[in-house]
């Protein structure tokens, strides 16, 4: 069949990994050879193939296993010579064993969470890269602090298998309490358009 369809017989095959977890690793590289990563985040929370909670650090890690992670990713950036933002994901299987899935070569939805518990302005970072600067090399010396999880709000329909809903906002308010973040560009009264993502909003939640 593949013969027939693409004229050329070669297959890939991929082992199905159920139960698997989706944990990812930010990183930054430079045009001077530089790369730094800031921890990971676990994205295993999702609904049709859209992540729904991001959290980091990633719970239930050991350091060892944590740190692998973070090689992982580093040596892959080194290797390529990667000069940007973005985030190396990994499979992590029952057996604690990992397995590389992509690189997004940008900055993701979930970034915040990363910000908030390594002290960075990823953002800000990604700029100067572009400018040609030298990322700073104190960087390789940053710990995470605290925790944060990111919870991504949609314009959706329950009742229908959570398919997007969209139409105007009624009313949308957000509670403003200490260690929350909103991310968002919508306010009372806008619509919600049918030709792109149904996201409302990024509500990131951070503590010591």
């Amino acid at each position: 069949e593949a013969l027939a369809a693409f004229g050329s017989g070669e297959l890939f095959l991929e082992a199905y990994k159920d139960a698997a977890r989706h944990v990812e690793v930010q990183m930054i590289g430079d045009t001077h050879g530089n790369v730094f990563t800031f921890g990971e985040r676990d994205c295993t929370a999702q609904r049709r193939h859209q992540k729904v909670l991001e959290e980091a650090p990633a719970p239930d890690l050991d350091d060892a296993t944590r740190r692998s992670f973070w090689n992982y990713a580093k040596s892959l950036g080194k290797e390529v010579g990667y000069q940007n933002a973005g985030t190396c994901e990994f499979l992590y299987d029952a057996l604690g064993k990992v397995y590389f899935l992509e690189m997004n070569t940008r900055l993701q939805v979930e970034h915040p969470v990363t910000e908030l518990v390594w002290g960075v302005d990823l953002v800000s970072l990604q700029l100067d890269v572009a400018m040609g600067k030298k990322l700073p090399e104190e960087l390789d010396h940053k710990v995470a602090k605290g925790h944060a999880i990111e919870a991504r709000l949609y314009a959706e329909s329950p009742s229908k298998g959570f398919m997007p809903s969209p139409g105007t906002i009624t009313s949308l308010k957000f509670p403003q309490l200490v260690g929350l973040r909103v991310d968002s560009g919508y306010e009372s009264g806008d619509g919600v358009p049918i030709y792109y993502d149904a996201m409302l909003a990024k509500l990131i939640c951070y503590g010591p």
